[in-house]
């Protein structure tokens, strides 16, 4: 996905400008300015300078957690996150994600096992997991799917039954607080994006949360080559190393993302309003968080709607709204995924279903009252 989207450039004045499913969020840039000459001052660009390290400390604050490693993005970081944990063999996780999810399985040489979602969260289904489990299994990976908490306590019961670890990727879910906390604060290791296209964003970026100062450690050298001094490696460990430039930025998002968070709460009450009356449009609630941080916006288009989903798509691009259908195809029905027996239609009735229907509908801050009802008044008839 582009990482300018939502910009206007190059349309015809004649038409409104597109309404792109996301925009980055970006500060005033002479706000940003000193930022870089202090940058250009301290001649630090990378290796956890004085940027770097006041980031880590801002994050774990806002967060509420006490350990964090930052990460050039948040797929390295879910790749580094199995590496730190050791994870082999089997894992059992979602076929309704980001390719991400699955392909950091890959990468480290693990065999994704796809469970079935829940109807109503579309996070991973705790009631299927127990079965899913063979002597091969060594973790379990869900998603906080469009940001909503997965079930972490049924999900942490049966992984203390079995001996598995969590890896939750917690990629659309930064500031979410379930009712007991801070979502990342769960499993053995959650992962944070920072993508452009995010909540909260660094351009690129991403972070692991980590349960205690020793896994931390860990996981920093394992970013860093496994280097822990100049002339001595403990690990296979990658470059993984969020800049200063990065850093930086994301401190000076900080400031503003709470207010973000609040446009974006505006953004999906108005959707709510307006297509509450939809014959066969269904619109995904939470999943019982006590903070949500409305990343996304999905509906279902149901058989009852007079246009199939797709049309409906179709529909909306021709009138310059460019949403996405977030997830579709599932994970499982990539060439790499979907010769595996867990991947076949029939062991994934809901995630199929979900992914046939869903559309998500624009929601970032900068997105105007006029804009959102342009949409729901097309959708509506």
């Amino acid at each position: 996905m582009r990482a300018d989207i939502g910009t206007s450039q190059m349309t015809d004045p004649k038409k409104p400008a597109p309404i792109y499913v996301t925009q980055p969020l970006l500060p005033p840039l002479e706000e940003f300015i000193p930022y870089l000459e202090q940058i250009w001052e301290n001649k630090w660009l990378t290796n956890s300078g004085p940027f770097h390290a006041q980031f880590e400390q801002a994050l774990c604050d806002y967060l509420n957690v006490k350990h964090l490693a930052l990460f050039t993005n948040g797929t390295l970081a879910l790749v580094t996150a199995l590496q730190a944990l050791r994870i082999t063999g089997e894992v059992i996780t979602t076929p309704y994600s980001f390719v991400a999810t699955a392909h950091s399985l890959l990468w480290n040489g693990i065999k994704p096992v796809f469970v079935d979602i829940d109807p109503v969260t579309l996070n991973l289904d705790p009631a299927r997991i127990e079965a899913a489990i063979t002597p091969q299994t060594t973790a379990i990976l869900p998603v906080h799917c469009y940001g909503h908490p997965c079930d972490v306590e049924r999900i942490q019961k049966i992984a203390d039954n079995y001996g598995l670890k969590v890896i939750y990727d917690a990629a659309h879910a930064f500031g979410v607080q379930g009712q007991d906390g801070s979502l990342p604060m769960h499993g053995d290791l959650s992962v944070l994006s920072f993508h452009a296209t995010k909540v909260f964003n660094t351009f690129e970026g991403g972070a692991i949360v980590c349960p205690d100062a020793k896994t931390k450690r860990h996981v920093d050298h394992l970013k860093n080559f496994g280097f822990v001094d100049e002339v001595t490696v403990v690990a296979p460990g990658i470059n993984g190393k969020m800049s200063e430039i990065n850093a930086a930025f994301g401190l000076l998002q900080l400031k503003g993302i709470d207010a973000a968070i609040q446009k974006r709460k505006v953004i999906d009450a108005r959707y709510r309003e307006a297509l509450a009356g939809v014959k066969g449009i269904h619109c995904l609630s939470g999943a019982g968080e006590k903070v949500a941080n409305y990343a996304y916006f999905p509906i279902l288009v149901q058989p009852e709607y007079p246009l199939s989903r797709d049309a409906l798509y179709q529909l909306m691009q021709d009138h310059g709204i460019y949403a996405r259908r977030y997830f579709y195809p599932l994970i499982s029905d990539f060439p790499m995924y979907r010769g595996m027996p867990s991947a076949a239609h029939a062991n994934l009735p809901v995630a199929k279903k979900m992914a046939e229907q869903v559309i998500c509908l624009p929601i970032y801050p900068a997105l105007s009252g006029e804009q959102v009802d342009f949409i729901a008044a097309l959708i509506a008839s």
